[in-house]
């Protein structure tokens, strides 16, 4: 099959999966999830490459727009004790815990690989949890604060994977050398938040076809 065919085909399948989990009463994230990796035993499936920025961009930004429009600020604000902490140790231990094992079953793989592998890895999908969590019956405040975690887990385990990934290129690192990194994408990032909240509403209200405000939003959120 052609590219194009693989797909439709993959986009059909996601549609009969999601209808098979409703029909069942299942969150949907879980059948495509499974279906993903059914897919790796496909015998001669095609192989496709993106580079990571450009994947991290079209991927992570999207999610992330859809799941924060889903989350309250006042709840997220009344929270933001549990949902730090749960953003620092959920992520922290779990890239602890796959970098071990990981180093475990290869012993030449260097930590810094190790972490960055964990890394990768250590953040669940934030549209998925908003989904299941939709379904599960937990307290309201057990919820919000799962939700605000998913939200907001992203920034912290890309920080970690960009300062491992920069170990793996120079062999070591300094302290020096990763604190104006912490520091930008901590301070800079709340400044780029502040700024697009108060820059970007006053041109969205101009705009009144609505895939136009689809176009803005989504150019807005890969700006940022």
């Amino acid at each position: 099959m052609s590219t194009f065919e693989w797909i439709i085909a993959l986009l059909l399948g996601a549609v009969a999966l999601s209808a098979l989990a409703r029909r069942i009463k299942v969150p949907y994230p879980t059948f495509l999830a499974i279906g993903g990796a059914l897919i790796a035993f496909v015998p001669d499936s095609p192989t496709w490459a993106l580079e990571p920025d450009l994947a991290l961009a079209l991927f992570v930004a999207p999610v992330l727009l859809d799941a924060a429009f889903d989350t309250s600020l006042r709840d997220l604000r009344n929270n933001w004790v549990p949902v730090a902490t749960l953003v620092v140790a959920a992520v922290g231990l779990t890239t602890v815990g796959v970098a071990f094992v990981a180093h475990r079953l290869f012993p030449d793989m260097p930590w810094a690989a190790a972490v960055a592998l964990g890394a990768i890895v250590a953040p669940p999908d934030a549209a998925a949890a908003v989904a299941i969590l939709s379904q599960v019956k937990l307290p309201y405040r057990m919820v919000k604060v799962l939700e605000g975690e998913s939200l907001l887990n992203d920034a912290s385990a890309l920080l970690i994977y960009r300062i491992a990934v920069g170990a793996v290129v120079m062999e070591h690192l300094k302290w020096s050398e990763v604190a104006p990194t912490i520091a930008l994408a901590l301070v800079g990032s709340v400044l780029a938040g502040l700024a697009a909240g108060r820059i970007i509403p006053p041109i969205m209200e101009r705009v009144r076809e609505v895939p136009s405000a689809i176009i803005v939003q989504f150019a807005t959120t890969f700006m940022i």
